[in-house]
Order: C-alpha cells, then structure tokens, then sequence
C-alpha cells in the first residue's frame, strides 16, 4: 500500500478486499473462509469484520488492535521455533468461528468497536517491535484470516527488519486465500480443535476437513514452521479413542516432527457447566501422542516440567528444560543438534535461547510516532 492508502485505512479502518463475487440475487459471498457468509449491502459476516459496503467485501478493522503485547513465544504455543525469545503480540475483534469454549470470547466473539482501543500502521508495529527487541510478531488472540490483510500489510513491514510472523490461527480458510496468507507467515500455530465431524460442527459451528486441508498446505507446499494446539474438553474430545485417531493421523500426514501441545480447559464463555481439564487427562494424551510416534508432544496451562520441556528423540536427553515459558535448561548445539548425541531436534532454532521469561509486557502503540 502506498503512503496515501495507509493513512487512509489507518484513519477509517476500511480496507477493501478481493476475496469475495456477486450472486445472481445480489448479495455478496465472502470468498476468504469456508462459511462462505452471503451478504446484502451493509452486512457483516459471522467474523464481523467483513462487512458487504457499495457491492463489495471490506476488511473494517485495518489498522485496529485489541491491544498488543510481548509476550515469551512459548506462549503461542511455539517450543521449536526461537526459543525463550519475546513476541509482539496483537489481534483486533471478532472470529469466523463460534466456539462455544473459547478462553479469548471478550476479544473474539466483542461485537464493540470500542474493544479495537488501540491502532497503528504496518510500518509502526515492525519499528516498535525491532525497538523493544522482539524476534517477531504474532497475529494472535483473534484469528487472523479474518484480518488477513492487515496481518500481511505488518508481514511485509516486518520482513523489511528481518522480524518474523507468526499466525496463531484455527486455519478454517479456503483454499486461494490460504495460499496469500501463509506466503507472509514464518510459523504458525493451528489449533486443532477436535478429530471428530461432531464436535466441530457441535462445538465450534465449523467443520473439520477445511482445518486438516489447511495442515496438509502447509506440511507439503510450504516452508513455514507449525505446531498444533488442541484444547481437551471433558467428554467433548478428550477420549483415548478419538486421541489416538488424531495422533496416528498427524503422523501420517504431517509426520512426526510436528510437534503437538495438549492444553487444560477452563470454564468460560458458554460452557461454563464443564469442569476443569485433569491435568492426567493431558498427561494421557501426550503419552498416546508419544506412543503413536509423535516425535515432541507437551503439556500446557497446568504445571508441568516433564511435559512443558523437549527431549531428544533419538537418546531421551533433555534438550530444552522449561517451566511455565521459562527456560531452565538448554542442551542444543548452535547447529540445532542434540548436545549428548548429535541428533537433530525439527525446529528454527538460534544459536543460543532467548532469556525473556514469562514476562509480559503490555505496549500502547498509540505513544509511537506514525511514521511520516
């Protein structure tokens, strides 16, 4: 975008899009994700952040933010990608899916306006994140395939400083789309919801297939790093059965470098009737994992030192100790080999970690200069 464009879209938050076509009955189908909303003049999709505006699709939050912040990027999660290294991390409103658990519902499911506090360009994001230090940036806290074009506007700034992206995202996307998006990506997580038709469908008003097309694009026709995240729900997709369909299936479509974080539900949003996830239920499905030949399988939101660190997979050693997105121990080569044994560990790695922490810093963009 030129310099006119982006002041522009920073001043109204409009932006138009490309990925949407005329129906015969004059409204306007949305073409960037599989729900595929169809929208008369002055609509908003699902996300809301797509809105039908003079006969075409428009992104109304380029520019907009729900708030930014450093975070470790072990929090996204991402184990083999920069370890102990902080992120700038942002997202803006609203969500394609509607999930009935999500832990970020203020933010994804906000249909305020006032929840986007916060704004600032492409250019202004990279410069701030190379002046506070961090080795990339996160589209995260909201998916961002429904603000894609905002997420690649701040890839291309960022790559400009040599700052990598991050897309922490469901990848319920099609197929065209998904090809632009994941061009400006370096590593993504991918939550992976479910392996069950039902319980996306159910839970999440979605559907599966999409999701693991998306997982398959990027194992095979890319070069960005990922890692899956699935949330276990009591007695929604937490069973031993639908564990090891899952596993089995990641290592014989993605094989078994990626790794896979098993992660503790808590009540909120519109499921507040279900308990707590028992931190033996994690523990059961990283060992199914790890039995299924899931090379790097973890543990998180609990406590959990033997589940939050990386091991070799060749001799068992402990390569990278962790606690809670603290490194407490680094057995890596500057190669990204095994320190007792020599054998590689799959990942992006420095040759020495990061030393952030699990600080957490919260940055106003706004105290920034635009750039003129």
């Amino acid at each position: 975008m030129d310099k006119n464009a982006t002041r522009d879209a920073l001043e109204t938050g409009i932006l138009a899009t490309r990925y949407w076509h005329a129906l015969d009955d004059g409204r306007i189908l949305c073409d960037v994700c599989p729900r595929a909303c169809k929208l008369h003049e002055g609509q908003r999709g699902l996300c809301f952040v797509r809105a039908c505006q003079d006969g075409e699709i428009v992104l109304t939050t380029w520019g907009r933010s729900s708030g930014y912040c450093v975070d470790p990027i072990e929090k996204k999660p991402l184990n083999h990608y920069l370890p102990g290294t902080p992120i700038l991390s942002f997202g803006t409103a609203g969500c394609n899916l509607a999930c009935k658990f999500c832990q970020n519902w203020d933010i994804s499911k906000s249909r305020e306006i006032d929840t986007l506090a916060d704004r600032a360009a492409p250019e202004t994001i990279a410069a701030v994140a190379k002046d506070l230090g961090c080795h990339s940036v996160a589209y995260t806290y909201n998916d961002p395939v429904i603000f894609m074009e905002y997420a690649i506007d701040t890839a291309i700034a960022c790559r400009e400083r040599d700052i990598k992206s991050v897309a922490v995202t469901a990848g319920y996307i099609c197929d065209e789309p998904r090809r632009e998006f994941f061009q400006y990506m370096d590593a993504a997580n991918v939550d992976l919801k479910a392996f069950t038709e039902k319980f996306y469908w159910k839970i999440t008003g979605a559907h599966l297939q999409p999701v693991l097309e998306t997982l398959e694009y990027l194992k095979h026709e890319t070069e960005v790093w990922f890692e899956l995240t699935t949330l276990l729900i009591p007695g929604e997709n937490d069973s031993e059965r639908e564990l090891d369909e899952m596993t089995q299936w990641v290592v014989e479509h993605l094989g078994p470098d990626i790794p896979m974080h098993f992660t503790a539900f808590h009540p909120d949003w519109k499921m507040r009737d279900k308990p707590r996830t028992p931190r033996a239920t994690l523990t059961k499905a990283r060992q199914i994992a790890l039995n299924n030949g899931v090379r790097y399988a973890y543990t998180g939101n609990v406590v959990d030192e033997s589940g939050e660190s990386t091991y070799c997979h060749h001799c068992g050693a402990v390569l990278i100790g962790r606690i809670q997105y603290t490194l407490t121990q680094w057995n890596l080569t500057a190669e990204g080999c095994c320190g007792s044994c020599g054998t590689r560990c799959a990942g992006v790695f420095e040759a020495a970690p990061g030393d952030w922490g699990a600080k957490r810093l919260p940055v106003r963009l706004q105290d920034y200069a635009l750039p003129a």
